[in-house]
């Protein structure tokens, strides 16, 4: 590459120089992907520079990520794929090219952005050594399937493991126990050796019994071939859980091995942590950082006890499972019952949510509600405060640990690595990749963000978890253009702190994608009329068209027959409600064809504590009043109940509307899921994870929150289409509900987890995945970075 580089630069000499200056002379030292693209584009338009297009340079910038001016030196980052990249320096005058590192590169960032020179002893941070001798991907495409990588490339070591007599199989499947009881193998069967002969006689005894016959029936004879229960119910059950047994003995076969360590019974109960925000079941959406993830938490554990249940009764365990959610214990709940230390969670058996409270320094409760963006200073005590509760509750340490946002991610790693156990990370949303330079600029965000905590949690919390599930592949690799958000954890420097030179590694097979779905009795299609909720049809009729009121409103339909274009959201900058208000109020065509209904956030700025969201609520006013939208668009605060909701979203499909989601980017888009689920067509940022789950024109469509009328004309495209064919929206409502119950459901999504968590937990104990290494580093970032940065925030 670099030769091709060198000749082009030779061969278009003047042209490659005129690019050059013309970035020099913009007078911005940073610039980012578009910029150089558009710079390019426009020369090659110039005919005496025309040849540049195609060439090497042509093809080089339209990989790059960023680039930086230090006269007379131009700096590039090139994003060769997903997830690997490469420096470039380019010397402008004498028109010379070479690479350079990672930390050069950096420390020009540095630079520019201090206007200082870099430190030449700053703290650099790389996990790359630790990571040299343990198994790693290599295909983009292979990116979040790291299961599958796991099983092929260990099944081989461990097949030749067993035949050298190693025993960690034997001794894995004898770890496991439940009250006191033994479960899966005995001390009877002393090696592999024996265990091939116990599965002889075990299946030569059940051949002879109905297939439907209790495995309890047998407890003694089996008991003294050396098998405990847990290996199935019924006759039919242990002997297929044996044979996968015998055949990963014989030659180990990746798939076996996962569907025979799904079924070992070795997850009785799960804590999964989320300290920020307000947890609660009731009257907590739309209150400070309180949304999605609530709703996504409480469907999680309701799928996964029932998923739990089903596995335990088919391997012959009678014993009821238990999940702990545990979060925030808030004095002041404001009408919710976040001030109450335990709840259980409606639908399940035995879930419950656990709430430890904060506490400051001299160990007095934290009354009051805190932002996400302070709250670092009491995780580590939350988490000590927490780990005593949970052994209080459970009475034994969780099987496994799932960590929610970074913060309760954060405190998974402690709680991990203190009760040695699973760890499961799920960021949802990484804010270093919502705010641009947010790494860069650390210190001008620092009073309101405290990015510096933020991102030296991520960097700890991920690289300790023993893996990590993503909603979509964006999340990890981003596309071809985008750098996806872990991705951008890979390099990335905080002047005056640290040095990020190898943080995260998009091809480490921890990673995996599980997607979520919606609750499928709240959110189903429109057209199954008998399990419609009639007896909510006065109140949804008040809310869209005036009446006694659920909620305050602004603005009334002038005509209220048209089709609704109808968005709902946080009132979130990234959000980007306001945006697709200006794109409605701007577009004379989609005015005409629809009313706009936004369900969000509060109406009043005086009632929000969120300075956020306050801009946004007075930025909407002044959209409603600067093009007199009251009698076009319909305006009430954020709905909380479920029910309501997803009966709402079947309203709006009963009149032929649309469901919009703006978003500057959106990690997954759990709204998106809602609608599509109830047979609404959905417009949806093509940035982040609703353009895997819309296949654009057939079950719904990408806009570019970037690109208002284009969108806002895009939507009206399909309305008018819409009121001429009879059949096309129809035709995507369906192909809408289609796509969801294929891809994006609880069940599959519990299935999938509770098998991920049994082939990590598998991998761990029998190989060296324990990253004794990493830790010990990752103590240190801790105690030497982490902690003064979270002691320096206000309480």
């Amino acid at each position: 590459m670099l030769d091709r580089l060198r000749n082009t630069l030779a061969r278009e000499r003047d042209a490659a120089y005129t690019l050059f200056r013309r970035y020099l002379s913009g007078g911005r030292p940073m610039l980012l992907r578009s910029d150089l693209v558009e710079g390019l584009e426009r020369l090659c338009a110039e005919p005496s520079c025309a040849a540049l297009r195609g060439s090497a340079l042509w093809e080089l910038f339209h990989r790059a990520q960023e680039a930086c001016i230090l006269a007379p030196w131009l700096f590039v980052a090139e994003r060769v794929r997903i997830g690997s990249w490469r420096y470039l320096r380019f010397h402008t005058e004498s028109l010379n090219v070479d690479e350079t590192s990672v930390s050069e590169f950096l420390a020009v960032k540095e630079r520019l952005a201090t206007g200082r020179a870099p430190d030449e002893w700053a703290l650099e941070i790389d996990f790359g050594p630790f990571n040299r001798d343990l198994p790693r991907l290599r295909e983009s495409r292979s990116i979040g399937r790291g299961v599958e990588f796991l099983n092929r490339h260990l099944s081989n070591t461990l097949f030749q493991g067993l035949h050298r007599g190693d025993a960690s199989l034997l001794r894995f499947l004898r770890l496991h126990e439940v009250g006191g009881a033994q479960l899966m193998l005995n001390d009877r069967i002393e090696d592999v050796g024996a265990l091939r002969t116990a599965i002889q006689h075990a299946d030569e005894l059940l051949s002879k019994r109905p297939a439907d016959q209790d495995v309890a029936e047998l407890r003694q004879p089996l008991e003294e071939m050396g098998f405990e229960p847990g290996w199935g119910r019924n006759v039919a059950r242990m002997r297929e859980t044996l044979r996968l047994l015998s055949d990963i003995l014989e030659a180990p076969d990746p798939d076996q091995l996962e569907e025979f360590l799904s079924r070992i019974p070795m997850i009785f109960s799960i804590v999964i942590i989320t300290p920020h925000g307000y947890f609660g079941q009731s009257n907590v959406l739309g209150l400070p950082d309180t949304g999605g993830q609530v709703v996504y938490i409480l469907d999680q554990v309701r799928a996964l006890e029932e998923e739990m249940r089903r596995r335990l009764h088919e391997q012959g365990i009678d014993l009821a499972p238990k999940i702990l959610v545990v979060t925030r214990l808030i004095p002041e709940a404001r009408g919710t019952t976040c001030d109450a230390p335990t709840e259980r969670v409606a639908g399940t058996c035995d879930a419950v949510i656990l709430r430890v409270p904060f506490r400051d320094a001299d160990g007095h409760v934290v009354p009051h509600w805190i932002s996400r963006f302070q709250i670092w200073p009491y995780l580590e005590r939350f988490a000590l405060d927490a780990e005593r509760e949970i052994l209080a509750e459970l009475g034994r340490r969780p099987a496994l640990i799932i960590g929610n946002y970074s913060d309760g991610c954060l405190v998974a790693s402690l709680l991990a690595r203190r009760l040695h156990v699973t760890q499961c990370n799920i960021a949802h949303a990484l804010e270093k990749t919502k705010y641009l330079h947010s790494d860069l600029y650390w210190r001008e965000n620092e009073d309101k963000y405290h990015f510096s905590c933020q991102f030296t949690a991520d960097l700890i919390a991920m690289n300790s978890a023993d893996f990590i599930v993503t909603s979509t592949f964006q999340e990890i690799g981003g596309t071809e253009q985008a750098v996806g958000q872990y991705e951008s954890y890979r390099t990335f420097t905080m002047p005056g702190m640290y040095r990020v030179v190898n943080g995260i590694d998009v091809f480490d097979p921890k990673f995996n994608i599980v997607s979520p779905g919606a609750d499928p009795q709240v959110y189903f299609p429109h057209t199954e009329r008998a399990a419609r909720m009639t007896g909510l049809q006065h109140e949804i009729e008040a809310l869209l068209f005036g009446g006694p009121q659920r909620a305050a409103a602004r603005g009334e339909w002038a005509d209220p027959d048209k089709p609704i274009v109808f968005t709902m959201a946080r009132l979130d900058r990234i959000k980007n409600i306001s945006g697709l208000v200006e794109w409605y109020a701007r577009c004379a065509r989609l005015r005409e064809l629809a009313n706009l209904l936004i369900v969000g956030g509060t109406l009043d700025p005086e009632r929000s504590k969120d300075r956020e969201e306050q801009e946004q609520i007075r930025l909407i006013h002044e959209l409603f009043h600067q093009h007199s939208l009251d009698g076009a668009t319909r305006w009430v605060g954020f709905q909380s109940e479920r029910n309501f909701v997803g009966e709402l979203y079947r309203v709006v499909a009963d009149r032929r509307g649309v469901f919009v989601q703006p978003a500057l980017f959106e990690a997954y888009g759990l709204t998106v899921v809602e609608a599509m689920s109830c047979g609404l067509p959905v417009f949806a940022t093509c940035y982040g994870g609703p353009s895997e789950i819309i296949e654009h024109g057939r079950s719904g469509f990408h806009i570019d929150p970037n690109h208002g009328a284009a969108a806002a004309e895009s939507i009206a495209d399909f309305l008018a289409s819409c009121a001429a064919e009879g059949g096309r929206w129809a035709d995507v409502s369906r192909a809408s509900v289609e796509r969801i119950q294929s891809r994006y459901t609880w069940s599959l999504y519990a299935r999938r987890l509770m098998t991920l968590s049994r082939v990590y937990g598998f991998w761990k104990y029998v190989s060296n995945l324990e990253r004794e290494e990493t830790r010990r580093y990752l103590d240190s970032l801790y105690s030497l970075q982490y902690r003064p940065l979270a002691a320096a925030v206000p309480s």
